[in-house]
């Protein structure tokens, strides 16, 4: 999810940290109050940061989560998506998405764009 989603999207945040918290992740970074932040990546062309939404540990494992929902510039998505898998896949990490009802199309759609359709995005 993009900077300008963030601010609308807090109850969905929530209800994702706390279904990661019931499938056994720990250690939940979350770029929301209450929560640490996690690392940000700063691009250097553009002069943007890109923070992953959510970042967990599942059996020694570090999990990057970014949250699907419709966005008005789908391009910063995409691209942040790219750097989040090609950096989980540098670091021996994993990088899901997570949706929710309503945004699966537009998830999909994102994902075949960008070659990334083996992943299979978490629904809630």
């Amino acid at each position: 999810m993009i900077e300008l989603d963030k601010l609308e999207n807090q109850a969905f945040i929530q209800k994702s940290i706390n279904y990661l918290e019931t499938s056994g992740f720990e250690d939940i970074k979350a770029d929301t109050e209450g929560y640490e932040k996690p690392k940000s990546y700063l691009r250097k062309e553009s002069g943007s940061k890109i923070t992953p939404d959510i970042v967990a540990v599942k059996n020694g494992r570090k999990y990057y989560f970014d949250i699907s929902l419709k966005s008005e510039k789908p391009h910063l998505l995409k691209s942040k998506w790219l750097f989040l898998d090609t950096m989980s896949r540098m670091n021996s990490h994993r990088f899901r998405i997570i949706t929710t009802k309503g945004h699966y199309k537009f998830t999909d759609s994102m994902l075949e764009d960008i070659n990334l359709s083996n992943k299979t995005p978490i629904k809630i």
